[in-house]
């Protein structure tokens, strides 16, 4: 917890912010509470959800959801004593893989990995469960599937590609020929 931020201060804002979320047709991905002195910045991550048919939040929903949420913590202000800043936005390209959710939403991408071992891998991202993901080594000539528990993973984020994934890597994951997907 950052420091001058109350414990049940994240808790609180969830319970108020995601139903008001939810009814716009998005899910809270992440809310983050930062304090300096009596200043609060809220940051309020939203994403579409798991089984919509579009992808990405458009930036006239974030700005409706941002004005429904700072109407909702002025009714709420309680909760943050003093001014604060509310920020709300959808996740960056950059948004590490912490959850099944991003996992899947990153089928067939490139990420780079960092294992509880200390070795730093990238993969091609297959079909990702509840505990783990099958992925294939990134650039290997013959690229075999292995299953990565997330257990293992201290932290992955989505590289950036300009070009299609290499056939050899979406076969081996089975997705050539429209399996996993």
């Amino acid at each position: 917890m950052p420091p001058g931020v109350p414990e049940q201060l994240p808790g609180s804002l969830r319970g108020v912010l995601e139903p008001l979320v939810a009814d716009a047709g998005f899910e809270l991905d992440d809310l983050e509470v930062r304090a300096a002195g009596r200043k609060h910045t809220v940051k309020v991550v939203v994403d579409v959800p798991e089984t919509a048919e579009q992808t990405g939040v458009p930036l006239d929903a974030i700005a409706r959801l941002s004005r429904s949420a700072a109407a909702e913590l002025d009714r709420h202000e309680h909760l943050i004593a003093g001014s604060y800043t509310l920020e709300v936005t959808s996740p960056g390209v950059d948004r590490p893989l912490t959850r099944p959710l991003h996992w899947r939403r990153a089928h067939l991408r490139l990420a780079k990995v960092s294992l509880t071992s200390g070795e730093t891998v990238e993969v091609r991202v297959g079909t990702a469960g509840e505990d783990s993901v099958t992925v294939v080594e990134a650039g290997a000539k013959k690229p075999e599937p292995r299953e990565l528990a997330y257990a293992d993973v201290t932290r992955a984020v989505v590289q950036v590609e300009f070009k299609a994934p290499p056939a050899a890597e979406v076969e081996a994951l089975g997705a050539g020929n429209g399996e996993g997907q």
